[in-house]
């Protein structure tokens, strides 16, 4: 049996977090065509009869303009020693750029082993096309990793990535009990599922502005009753999440409210506020407050 850690790494909208999701055929990361979408590590397990696969989802990785910025690039960086395995996660419509220069040149010198994941082959038909653009990836390194081919949308080729996986991690036994597929608390999963939807309803800079922190969360056996506070920079942003007579934020609160009964399999009450915190993403109290914090 072979268990052990893959890191997940690659730019944002890579598809990084697609991925983990199609491969644990549920979802326990956020997934939306903003960059940022992923703001912390989130672990994923899978686990079948030849062992266990812990996958790190990590932050894209890009450069930081605040405090913010730098937890992220810290949150894939601190992911990378401990793993066993690395996956470089690479869209393959297009080809390398500055982004992936740098995380190759900067993240993945190392001696942990890497995989080269060309990600989103279904969008293109011309292949000569991807093996042009896969040739600028590989010349990235001096070592000439293996690559996997992938649809993380349509699943195409997942089973010859699992199989690579499993081939490059240790022998052992289950680091995790074999029914458990992520670390993530139920507050964590609102947090995110709000931040969710407040991404996919917003545009500009709104997505990137926002913080979602549960004050309060009951549970019981009929009801789950959940209050969080979404948090902006500015008083004009709280307009616009709050929308003419509360009409986005009610929309906002009813889709997440939907999503979340389907995960805890009962009724949800969602209460939501909106509150401003001026320039949140440039101080290291509001960050830690928001669990933007390295443990």
């Amino acid at each position: 049996m072979k268990s052990g850690f893959t890191a997940i790494i690659g730019r944002p909208n890579a598809g990084k977090s697609t991925l983990l999701n199609k491969i644990l055929g549920q979802k326990i990361a956020i997934t939306t065509d903003k960059a940022q979408t992923t703001r912390k590590r989130i672990k994923g397990i899978y686990t079948t009869e030849e062992g266990q696969i812990v996958f790190i989802d990590t932050p894209g990785i890009h450069k930081p303009f605040n405090k913010l910025g730098e937890f992220l690039l810290d949150e894939a960086k601190v992911a990378v020693p401990d793993a066993d395995l690395i996956l470089f996660i690479v869209d393959g419509t297009e080809p390398a750029g500055k982004g992936d220069r740098w995380i190759a040149q900067n993240i993945l010198q190392t001696e942990i082993p890497v995989i080269i994941v060309m990600n989103k082959v279904d969008k293109t038909k011309k292949l000569e096309k991807i093996e042009e653009n896969l040739l600028t990836y590989k010349t990235l390194f001096e070592k000439n990793y293996p690559v996997v081919k992938i649809s993380a949308k349509t699943g195409r080729n997942i089973d010859t990535l699992l199989k690579n996986i499993f081939k490059s991690l240790p022998e052992g036994g289950l680091l995790y009990p074999e029914d458990v597929v992520t670390e993530e608390t139920m507050r964590d999963v609102a947090e995110e599922v709000i931040r969710e939807k407040i991404l996919l309803n917003t545009s500009d800079e709104i997505p990137h502005s926002v913080a979602v922190k549960v004050e309060n969360y009951q549970e019981t056996e009929e009801i789950d009753r959940i209050y969080a506070t979404i948090y902006c920079e500015t008083k004009s942003q709280k307009g616009i999440l709050i929308g003419k007579g509360g009409s986005l934020l009610k929309k906002i609160g009813t889709e997440a409210r939907l999503e979340l009964e389907k995960i805890v399999e009962k009724k949800v009450f969602l209460g939501l506020e909106v509150k401003v915190e001026k320039d949140w993403r440039k101080k290291q109290s509001a960050l830690k407050s928001f669990g933007y914090e390295q443990e």
